[in-house]
């Protein structure tokens, strides 16, 4: 049974092709994405400011999509129009061709239960146990209880947590407990799985867990993921695509390699900042916007942003720019496949003019920024 015959009552799956039908005959621009918003609005009463606006967007069935912006750029309002928790004020949010808007509460109860939700901070009963909290979707849903046995071990068995279905949740960790949130959005063996700044309240190391068992379910299982995040560290280790908010409007989108390599808005800039090595403040301190002498250290900063799909070696790059070279900052790392990061690196004492070394850097580097000279 297909995802979007799943929507349907019973009853009505023997129409659904013809429905399908004749949602793309008036609708051709349907395309085949698993998630659609078309001219997507939403705004709360009491507000004159839309918290989304005008949003055109597809995500494609079994990727892993990243959403993110700044706090109230409109990141969860948007996710959850896909559950119906928010319904817009304009536009449409189609699931496999099929408009959710139209559905009635019962279309909506099996609706939700094909799409799980993890949350920030884990929203699990501090009085029931692992296990218990991962059963009670079932029960409430009136799964029988073999059933629900066998599917509660199995989903604690994913995550990893066999050994801590009687434990309560004060006795988790943080990366145990968005676990066991795992497990239950996971339940009703949904197609999509919306994760709302799922590792936002989670140290690092333990980040990198959730994002590779989040990365490990994604393949094993074929669920679209849907993520929303503040940190681009999340969406550069996890995700395929990316779309940036700003005051509830996509403001850029693509692969996260060509996002990341060359960020076109400031917004996207200002979010990838972090991860963009600085200038050390000793030098800082030292650089002068123009050379003293022919002699002066030139400092230049050079952005690799993945056009190439081979890294630039860098005995191409010394031999070409001459005289002593020191790298003083930065990297490439391969995101997608693609090498991108940036080398911040002084040149003294080359047989080329400072005019010169930079142009031979242009045939290197993607993009080549003139930090400064120190004499």
């Amino acid at each position: 049974m297909s995802a979007a015959t799943a929507l349907l009552a019973p009853e009505e799956s023997s129409f659904a092709p013809l429905q399908q039908a004749r949602q793309r005959a008036l609708h051709p621009e349907l395309g085949n994405a698993h998630v659609r918003f078309i001219g997507l609005g939403k705004t709360y009463p009491g507000q004159t400011a839309p918290a989304l606006e005008g949003i055109d967007l597809n995500i494609q069935r079994g990727e892993i999509f990243g959403i993110i912006g700044r706090s109230g750029a409109g990141k969860s309002s948007l996710i959850r129009t896909i559950n119906r928790l928010e319904q817009p004020s304009a536009g449409r949010v189609l699931i496999d061709q099929v408009d959710i808007g139209e559905f009635d509460e019962d279309r909506l109860v099996r609706l939700r239960r094909r799409i799980g939700m993890i949350f920030q901070h884990f929203n699990l009963m501090s009085a029931k146990t692992v296990w218990q909290n991962v059963e009670l979707p079932l029960k409430v849903a009136g799964v029988p209880k073999a059933q629900r046995q066998r599917k509660v071990a199995e989903l604690l068995e994913l995550v990893g947590l066999e050994q801590k279905q009687h434990a309560y949740p004060a006795q988790l960790s943080g990366g145990q407990k968005q676990r066991v949130g795992i497990a239950r959005a996971l339940v009703h063996d949904p197609d999509i799985l919306l994760c709302d700044e799922a590792t936002s309240a989670l140290d690092p190391e333990t980040t990198a867990s959730i994002l590779e068992l989040l990365r490990d379910i994604n393949q094993r299982l074929g669920l679209t993921i849907i993520l929303i995040t503040h940190e681009m560290a999340v969406i550069r280790d996890i995700c395929q695509r990316v779309v940036v908010l700003e005051r509830g409007r996509i403001v850029e989108q693509g692969a996260v390699w060509q996002v990341f390599g060359n960020p076109r808005h400031a917004v996207s800039k200002t979010l990838l900042a972090p991860l963009q090595a600085a200038v050390p403040a000793t030098l800082q301190a030292r650089l002068q916007p123009q050379p003293g002498s022919a002699e002066a250290t030139l400092v230049l900063n050079l952005k690799v942003s993945g056009t190439e799909r081979q890294a630039p070696e860098l005995s191409t790059l010394f031999a070409s720019l001459g005289g002593r070279i020191s790298l003083l900052q930065g990297g490439i790392e391969s995101i997608q496949g693609r090498p991108l990061g940036q080398l911040l690196v002084s040149v003294a004492n080359s047989p080329h003019s400072h005019e010169q070394v930079i142009e031979r850097a242009r045939q290197w580097a993607t993009q080549v920024e003139v930090l400064g000279y120190v004499d």
